[in-house]
């Protein structure tokens, strides 16, 4: 159970000395209960109260880092309004050892493709789940070194067979991928073997009270990386699976289940897949194993999870520089928008759909739409006029032509008296700015 504020604050050295940047002991100790603090910032704890206090200090889902740069769990809310989400869910895409080598060369040669750029941000797939299903365990181990030397993404071993399993992870140890599944019958053998390559292991049971059993005989193996695997594999029973085991982590600090939980997705039309496995990046997978690899079905579900994930306190922006379109020159067009990452690109696909080189200068709202910071004070004709000074665009065109958004006409008058430029009046939305160039940029 986590321990209160109180019973923390009894640990604590009572020197008062602010160091940690709270101002008493007993604030800290507060924090440190409610999770809004961390144990190491205190430079007096003693040792003997560190190791009293780290079940108050560890967040309640453990960190589990594995491959290249995947790191599931260590989250600390069940709503991303309340803080933050931090770790994107890892999404896996499976490759069975039963196909040919020809089909799984040509399945990591997709898999390696699945590289999305969107409103200024890189997409990738995060991994390859290798999964058992020949029978044959050199089968698995061939085709695990297969996917090992065919892309550097991070890689799950899955295999109810410890002998397999063992063959297969050995000489790919050094790139630390997630193996499993460590089952009631093989827990030990498996554990152990996680243990003796440092590398997380998936521990699966049907339904929560069978793998509370299991975490905690695994537990006493002496090795705590694990994922959760809840069994389940039709959507509604995963989703309350799901649910259960982030709820009683994170409110209830039961620690048994405090690790991150992996998710399968079991229909087989690919459409269909995407929306079982949005439910799962919601609601609250650490990682999915997919089957589908098609780049028109994984960029929507990417998508959706960059949006849960990106922080509700601070969207998505683009640097507040002067950007350019096309070969600019010195009649190009000048835009000003906002540096919000979805006004800004809306601009500028248009922009560049209209084929004139253009220069656009996305001024600094903090992230906001155009009416959004114009109402919060951020759009002034002042903050405009600056922006265009430090960018150098008089510099650069030998026209003085502003063309501002439509539903901030109302400063164009200011704006035109700080800067005596001549401020263009363009289209309320960035859909009009390809008839609105035609008109009055053609």
């Amino acid at each position: 159970m986590a321990l209160t504020g109180l019973e923390i604050y009894k640990q604590l050295p009572k020197k008062n000395c602010g160091e940690c940047g709270v101002p008493t002991c007993l604030a800290f100790a507060m924090a440190l209960a409610s999770g809004k603090a961390a144990l190491d910032t205190c430079p007096y704890v003693t040792a003997a109260a560190k190791e009293a206090l780290d079940s108050a200090s560890a967040p309640p889902i453990k960190a589990i880092k594995f491959g290249k740069d995947s790191v599931l769990g260590d989250e600390n809310v069940l709503f991303r309004h309340d803080k933050t989400f931090y770790h994107p869910t890892t999404l896996l895409i499976r490759v069975s050892d039963a196909l040919s080598d020809a089909d799984v060369e040509a399945k990591v040669q997709e898999i390696n493709g699945l590289e999305f750029d969107r409103v200024g941000l890189h997409y990738s797939i995060d991994g390859v789940a290798v999964v058992h299903e020949s029978g044959d365990a050199s089968r698995f181990e061939k085709v695990a070194g297969m996917v090992a030397a065919g892309t550097d993404k991070s890689l799950l071993l899955l295999s109810s067979d410890p002998a397999a399993l063992k063959a297969a992870l050995v000489p790919l140890a050094a790139r630390k991928p997630l193996v499993g599944e460590a089952t009631a019958e093989n827990y030990e053998a498996m554990v152990n073997l996680a243990k003796e390559n440092s590398v997380p292991v998936i521990l699966k049971a049907d339904g929560l009270d069978a793998l509370n059993d299991l975490a905690e005989k695994a537990q006493a193996l002496g090795y705590k990386e694990f994922v959760l695997d809840p069994g389940s594999r039709k959507p509604v029973e995963t989703l309350a699976n799901l649910t259960h085991l982030r709820r009683l982590a994170i409110k209830k600090k039961f620690r048994p289940f405090g690790y991150p939980v992996v998710a399968y997705t079991s229909n087989p039309e690919p459409l269909d897949e995407i929306m079982e496995a949005s439910v799962y990046v919601a609601k609250y997978a650490s990682a999915i194993v997919l089957n589908t690899s098609t780049k028109a079905h994984i960029l929507p579900l990417m998508t959706l999870r960059q949006n849960l994930y990106t922080d509700p306190q601070k969207p998505i922006q683009v640097e507040p520089k002067l950007h350019t379109v096309g070969d600019v020159n010195e009649n190009s067009p000048f835009y000003i928008t906002t540096n919000f990452s979805l006004t800004y690109y809306s601009v500028e696909g248009e922009v560049e759909a209209t084929k004139i080189p253009s220069y656009i200068l996305p001024i600094d709202t903090d992230g906001t739409s155009v009416l959004t910071a114009y109402a919060a004070g951020k759009f002034e004709p002042e903050k405009i006029a600056q922006a265009m000074e430090a960018s150098g665009i008089a510099d650069k065109v030998k026209h003085r032509n502003i063309i501002i958004p439509g539903y901030v006409a109302v400063i164009s008058g200011k704006l035109g008296e700080l800067t005596g430029w001549k401020v263009v009046v363009g289209p309320r939305e960035s859909s009009g700015i390809i008839s609105f160039a035609k008109s009055q940029l053609g």
